[in-house]
């Protein structure tokens, strides 16, 4: 691609995504799965104008748009009420793989498509998006709030889990030895608790380290070490997302967090409109529309599973029918790892059903997922009175 044809596809982007959900917004839509759709309609699937012809070549615009997010989202989430947790949490993110993961897993023997795909189809199930749940507790100004600590918490718990997963499926795919894949599980897991004790102990350090009157000095440092520690992440086999969560929680337990808060907003709300743009690119409608009766089965599953899920969770701390709602709608929609076990399953050769199935339940999941977080005050009566003790 040419420098004039990327910056045209760039500002293209930027533009499609923003004239289309300011269009929604007015009629009161969320602008998460309007992004999509302006990726969608301006993507090479689809007739009419394509501002690429490979989004894979906006991958790295995309990363970045997942780094600003989840930065954004480290800086908000305290460790300490990690910490804190304790049992309670690790009992609710537990019951939260358990039961997606495992409802995946039988979902995906259901379909009869093969033992290598159902493996695939559990881990798109069972994986919640933390771009979109952290841009949904932005958008609906929740973060505050306590069942919103929560689900940061079985975040990190998922994205832990996520490391562990990648390194079972690997092998099994045919990617690499089941010996080098733990291996990979113990770097990553070792960067994570290096990371953590930072965040942990380590206030005064990065405190001296970041500190400057400048803010243009500031924003050069921390966007250096947010990419970098995402790229490192990605590198030993975590998630670039959560290289970059841990990232930000180092910052927010130091002493510029309100600085690096305010500065970095502008960054999270353009890179991130370009993410979730550069997600609706590579969504063939085409090749959904084969496969949608799964589709639809998959995601009244997965709405169940969650608001399972989201039950549990608030009976282990004592949080009311609607606090358990909106956990399970927080948690619902999927995206960027699912539609990464979807590459994994055409790069492995396995049934061709799988990656149109991943893609049209990611999409249909980001339609339906956001609106009802943002108005999930009207459906409370999802889980019968009295059903959190």
């Amino acid at each position: 691609m040419s420098t004039g044809h990327a910056l045209l596809a760039v500002g293209g982007a930027f533009l499609a995504a923003g004239v289309i959900a300011r269009a929604g917004v007015r009629i009161g839509l969320p602008t998460i799965p309007l992004f999509m759709v302006a990726g969608i309609v301006f993507g090479p699937n689809t007739p009419g104008i394509a501002l690429v012809d490979d989004p894979g070549e906006m991958g790295v615009l995309a990363g970045l748009g997942l780094v600003f997010l989840l930065f954004y989202l480290g800086l908000e989430f305290s460790l300490d009420d990690l910490v804190s947790g304790g049992r309670r949490l690790a009992l609710a993110g537990g019951a939260y793989l358990v039961l997606n993961i495992g409802g995946g897993l039988a979902f995906g023997f259901a379909l009869d498509w093969g033992t290598r795909e159902a493996l695939v189809i559990a881990g798109a199930i069972g994986i919640s998006s933390s771009a979109i749940v952290t841009k949904l507790l932005v958008e609906a100004n929740r973060l505050r709030d306590p069942e919103s600590r929560l689900v940061m918490g079985i975040i990190v718990i998922e994205d832990v889990f996520l490391a562990l997963y990648l390194a079972v499926l690997q092998p099994v795919l045919g990617g690499t030895s089941g010996v080098q894949a733990l291996l990979d599980f113990g770097k990553a897991f070792a960067f994570l608790l290096v990371l953590g004790s930072i965040a942990r102990w380590g206030g005064r350090i990065v405190t001296r380290f970041f500190s400057s009157a400048d803010d243009e000095l500031l924003v050069v440092c921390f966007v250096g070490v947010a990419v970098t520690g995402a790229a490192v992440a990605h590198e030993l086999g975590v998630s670039d997302a959560i290289g970059a969560f841990m990232v930000g929680t180092v910052l927010g337990g130091s002493g510029v967090a309100k600085r690096v808060h305010k500065l970095v907003l502008p960054l999270r709300d353009a890179f991130g409109a370009l993410f979730f743009f550069i997600f609706g690119l590579s969504i063939d409608l085409g090749a959904v529309g084969t496969v949608w009766l799964p589709i639809l089965a998959a995601v009244v599953v997965t709405i169940v599973l969650n608001l399972g899920a989201g039950l549990v969770a608030a009976r282990l701390h004592s949080y009311d029918r609607q606090q358990a709602v909106d956990i399970g709608l927080t948690v619902l929609t999927r995206g960027e790892f699912s539609l990464v076990l979807a590459a994994m399953a055409v790069a492995a050769g396995l049934d061709s059903r799988v990656a149109p199935f991943v893609a049209g339940y990611v999409l249909l999941l980001a339609v339906i997922g956001p609106p009802a977080v943002l108005r999930s005050r009207r459906l409370a009566w999802l889980l019968p009175r009295g059903s959190t003790g």
